[in-house]
Formats: structure tokens, sequence, C-alpha cells
């Protein structure tokens, strides 16, 4: 059962992300309430069933986005579109948080917030408002996540009361979102660092993503 003082910061949190669907700040208090309460077993479980699961939760690879290093790698590596991307946009890994991965449910969470930004590179979803629900769709495909769900019913309810112009935008994203992930190979257990020197095609291809949205933009 959820602890009612968590519901109620969720809930505060949802709300201040109608008014605002770019508040990282609280996307980030929404996913570590959700990440301490019983609905993230359904996630773990989820890393325990899929291929290469297990295997992941015990070793714990870590993701680092060493963006100078990165910069270094040749055009069109994986690595070198990723710290591309990044820096198109002003983005800096360290705004999101570095969480410790002491057993298999910690890495797990540890891992959703350190491939956030890999996963928009690789399915070419960019990080407007329209981009992130489009990869929470991605996300809601690819395992039971309650806090993805909540950011695309958060989205609909910003787009109704202030945004409604750009709901065309958005559900098309939405739309495409849920179809690359239901075809994409599961993510949540990808080394993402043994990938860095292999172009970026080649990783989308062997992570089944062969029609990302806008690969042009995603390398910008």
């Amino acid at each position: 059962m959820q602890n009612p003082l968590t519901a109620f910061r969720i809930a505060r949190a949802a709300l201040r992300l109608v008014r605002d669907p770019n508040r990282l700040d609280e996307v980030i208090a929404m996913a570590d309430d959700l990440g301490e309460s019983p609905a993230f077993e359904a996630i773990v479980r989820h890393v325990e069933q899929m291929p290469g699961g297990q295997a992941a939760m015990a070793e714990r690879p870590r993701v680092d986005l060493d963006l100078p290093r990165l910069r270094q790698l040749p055009d069109g590596t994986f690595g070198r579109e990723a710290a591309r991307f990044l820096d198109a946009r002003g983005l800096d890994p360290a705004d999101l948080p570095r969480r410790p991965a002491d057993d298999g449910k910690a890495w797990v969470r540890a891992h959703l917030y350190e491939t956030h930004d890999l996963w928009h590179v690789v399915t070419g979803f960019d990080t407007d408002v329209a981009g992130e629900l489009g990869l929470q769709a991605f996300y809601l495909a690819q395992f039971p996540a309650r806090l993805a769900a909540a950011i695309l019913a958060i989205g609909f309810i910003n787009t109704f009361l202030y945004a409604f112009d750009e709901r065309d935008a958005r559900t098309d994203a939405i739309a495409r979102g849920w179809q690359l992930g239901k075809a994409a190979r599961p993510f949540l257990a990808v080394r993402w660092a043994d990938l860095w020197t292999l172009p970026l095609t080649e990783v989308r291809a062997r992570l089944g993503v062969t029609a990302p949205i806008d690969a042009a933009r995603a390398a910008a």
C-alpha cells in the first residue's frame, strides 16, 4: 500500500508538472518516490525475466557520460553522436542524479537515470515536451513503468489546459513511441558503455530501432 505522505508528494509534483511539464526537479522527485514504492518491484521482476537481465543486475554496469572523451570519438559513432545531442541542447549529464547501485534493485533505479539521454539518442526523440512524451510512451511499451504512465497522463492534462494547439505533435509522438518500444529489443539490460565506438546506425539496428523519430535531428 502506498504511504500517504509519498502519495501526497507524488500528487503535489504532478500538479506542478501539469502547469510546467519542463520541471525536471519534479520529475526526479516523482521518480524517487515511486522508486521507493512497491510499484517499483514490478520493474525489478521484469528486468529479472528479460534476456540478460539477471546478469546485468548481478554485475551492475554503470554508465559514465564523459563528454570530453565522447567528443573525441569519430563522427557517426554512438558516443560522438550522444555527445553532439547533449551539446546541441545544452544538456549536462550531471543534472540527472547519480544514485548508488548497491544491489540489483538500486542498480535498476540508477540505470534508468544514467541512460535516459541515451534512449533519446537511439530513438531520435528530442527533449521538447512532445519528444519527452514520446520517450515515456517508449518506456511504457518496454516495461511496467508507472512513472511513464503518470507523465503521459500529466502531458494529456497539460495539453488540454495549456497547449491544445500542440495536440497533434504530442499525440503523434506518443503513438510512435509506443510502436517503437514494442518493436525494439529491451533496453534495460543493454550495456551501453560497450557501444560507444559503434556507428549509431548499427546500434539502432542491433536494438531493433529501425525507424527512429528523425535521426538527423537527433544527431544535429
